[in-house]
C-alpha cells in the first residue's frame, strides 16, 4: 500500500483550509492527511516557514473571527484611482 506523505502542494492545500477555517482536523482532512500526522509534521518543522505558516493562518482567521469585516491579510489592498 503506498502510504500518503505531506507534499508541498499538500502543505499549501493545507494551510490554506487552515487559514480558511481555523481548524487543524478540518486542514488535514482536506490535504488528505490526518490530524495527528499534521501535529507531527509541525514539530519535524519547528521553526520553518511552514511552522510560521501555520501560526500566521490561525492568527489572521482569529482575527477575521472577531471583525469580519477586515480584510483578509492575504488579499491586496484595493487601487486608489
Amino acid at each position: 500500500m503506498d502510504r500518503a506523505h505531506w507534499t508541498p502542494a499538500r502543505q499549501r492545500l493545507f494551510l490554506s483550509v487552515l487559514l480558511d477555517s481555523g481548524h487543524v482536523s478540518i486542514a488535514a482532512r482536506a490535504a488528505g492527511m490526518s490530524r495527528s500526522s499534521a501535529h507531527r509534521l509541525r514539530r519535524k518543522l519547528a521553526g520553518t516557514p511552514f511552522d510560521q505558516a501555520w501560526d500566521r493562518a490561525l492568527a489572521v482567521h482569529a482575527h477575521l473571527m472577531a471583525d469580519p469585516f477586515a480584510q483578509p491579510a492575504r488579499a491586496a489592498p484595493p487601487q486608489q484611482p
